[in-house]
């Protein structure tokens, strides 16, 4: 049986939510916050730590702010899983008037598409399904430390890479690249970046044709 386009990039996107939530969960359910361990040196790091906002340990607005993320996220899932359904149906007879969109573009959609629902779950769910997590105690399954939207996304990649000399301005002492960050950003990461080096053509054409239909 072979399958389409669609299925393929369904089971891709699905992968790479099963790999990060598994990864979330492992971390989560053995570390304690703020434990960690080398996996190549001093420069990538598992490190256990948790954040209530934005990707990279990044915050929005606390409580307010944390619900306002959390249901914008949700929109933008929802937007972008119409838009991928939408560029599939091109080229076919759903929407003959226009070529069939790279297949780069929907994979590039995809990485996004599931990383933001990687975060999602962790927002929605992690907060009535695991206990807290502490310093002094990993979280356990069948707990409730916080209502549905309020959950906290759980990070563990680090890469100090490097620390400035001290006698540098402004950045001396600091570590070059502090951020804490998962698997679901890295996707986000990855596919912006991708589709903005390798596929900055097809969304320019978009524009093109938009202001020609305009016209």
């Amino acid at each position: 049986m072979k399958l389409s386009k669609g299925h393929k990039l369904l089971i891709l996107g699905a992968l790479l939510v099963v790999i990060d939530q598994v990864i979330k969960i492992l971390v989560k359910t053995n570390m304690t916050i703020g434990e960690h361990f080398n996996v190549l040196g001093d420069w990538f790091q598992i490190l256990f730590i948790e954040n209530e906002g934005m990707a990279f340990g990044m915050k929005f607005g606390g409580t307010v702010g944390k619900l306002c993320l959390s249901v914008f996220r949700v929109g933008l899932f929802g937007v972008l899983c119409w838009w991928i359904s939408g560029l599939l149906k091109r080229g076919t007879q759903a929407d003959p008037d226009h070529e069939k969109v790279p297949t780069g573009v929907l994979v590039g959609l995809v990485l996004i598409t599931a990383g933001a629902l990687g975060n999602i779950i962790d927002s929605l769910l992690y907060g009535v399904i695991f206990s807290a997590s502490t310093p002094l105690e990993a979280a356990t399954f069948g707990g409730s430390y916080a209502p549905v939207f309020f959950g906290k996304v759980v990070d563990m990649f680090y890469f100090p890479l490097w620390t400035w000399p001290d006698w540098m301005p402004l950045v001396g002492g600091d570590v070059f690249f502090e951020p804490v960050f998962n698997f679901a950003d890295s996707c986000v990461s990855v596919g912006a970046v991708y589709l903005i080096i390798f596929q900055h053509r097809f969304f320019l054409t978009e524009d093109e044709d938009k202001d020609k239909k305009k016209k």
